[in-house]
């Protein structure tokens, strides 16, 4: 689980440098951080066994849930008030008036 915890963030790190604009680099960072990040904590969570290390680690674990796609909905929100329009992207003609970028 280690190794392909880390092997999910460092791939997830070459999407975010290739990735075409700030909507998909945040969802490829979002991805490899709550997934990367939980894959890890739960290798490091077999190695200690029945602990309390190993509750501390699930306590984080949960933390990281919660938080990871939370902070990734603030950050594309902002980013859409902005302005900022995702690339290649048509928007449709009817929507309302409070969807509008």
């Amino acid at each position: 689980m280690l190794i392909g915890g880390g092997l999910f963030v460092l791939i997830g790190g070459v999407g975010i440098v290739r990735l075409p604009d700030v909507y998909t680099r945040m969802h490829a960072a979002s991805l490899t951080d709550t997934m990367g990040t939980l894959m890890i904590l739960f290798g490091i969570m077999l190695q200690a066994g029945l602990s309390l290390a190993a509750l501390k680690l699930a306590a984080i674990a949960l933390f990281l849930m919660l938080t990871g796609p939370t902070a990734t909905y603030a950050l594309a929100n902002a980013a859409m008030l902005s302005g900022l329009r995702p690339d290649n992207v048509e928007m449709p003609e009817d929507l309302p008036e409070d969807m509008q970028l």
